[in-house]
């Protein structure tokens, strides 16, 4: 009895924390709106542009806007992961990190709850531009969906792990927008994202393959056009063991964070 009611207030804890990310998220609406923005601009005007002159292996089986789809989803959950890192500096600017760092709550559900609300803004995001795929003809299937779904979920919390992770080293706002801008881009060219990444040099393909984008991108395109650079189960895997990793960094930061 004593085990299930501790279990029952671990996800209550949980919980509290991810409705008050969620409900931060609700009440700032441009926000929503300019991080959707973007991912349709390259939709939409890179897509077609680029469309016009571009050479894929598919050949025309596959646009280039079609092509690129895939990696757009990905890049929405990208920016707005690492980017939900820098609420922990304005948790911190007005103590209400401090308030829940003395409460009687481990530092491992605390970040676990604040991971969940990052994760909830991903799959919003992601969610309205799988609606607009249908616009541009991308063949959904039941089964695409709940994989391109499992998919937003891992990478979300793979890199809203990271971008917690930054922002509880971080003391100021500016700084951690720099560095995060250092993380973010790389994280998306490096995805294969816009591009095949089969005729890439060597030393190229070494940095993509240590970008956990590279395989959330695979696999979306693998769920949604059937294209994938590898099989699904394995970029599935990889990206597993990145989401693990990089939650436990993230947990372990954590740990070390000081309120103030």
């Amino acid at each position: 009895m004593r085990s299930m009611a501790g279990r029952i207030t671990l996800f209550e804890k949980m919980y509290a924390l991810w409705l008050r990310e969620f409900k931060v998220f609700l009440r700032e609406r441009s926000r929503l709106v300019a991080s959707t923005f973007t991912p349709l601009l390259w939709l939409f005007v890179i897509g077609i542009g680029f469309g016009s002159v571009a050479m894929l292996p598919g050949g025309e089986s596959v646009g280039y806007q079609k092509f690129i789809f895939p990696g757009i989803v990905c890049m929405s959950v990208i920016f707005t992961s690492i980017f939900f890192g820098s609420y922990i500096i304005w948790d911190r600017k007005f103590d209400f990190l401090k308030s829940v760092m003395v409460a009687p709550v481990s530092r491992g559900t605390i970040f676990v709850g604040k991971a969940l609300g990052g994760m909830t803004s991903s799959l919003i995001q992601a969610a309205i531009l799988l609606c607009v795929g249908a616009l541009i003809g991308i063949p959904y299937s039941f089964v695409g969906v709940i994989e391109a779904t499992v998919i937003v979920i891992l990478l979300s919390f793979t890199l809203t792990s990271l971008g917690l992770a930054l922002g509880s080293y971080m003391q100021s706002l500016e700084g951690f927008q720099m560095i995060a801008s250092f993380v973010v881009f790389p994280l998306f060219f490096l995805s294969g994202a816009l591009f095949p990444l089969d005729k890439l040099p060597a030393w190229l393909s070494i940095l993509t393959s240590i970008d956990p984008a590279t395989y959330a991108v695979s696999a979306m395109r693998s769920a949604l056009l059937g294209v994938g650079d590898r099989p699904f189960e394995v970029d599935i895997l990889i990206l597993l063991g990145f989401t693990i990793i990089l939650g436990a960094a993230g947990i372990f930061s954590f740990k070390r964070m000081k309120a103030v």
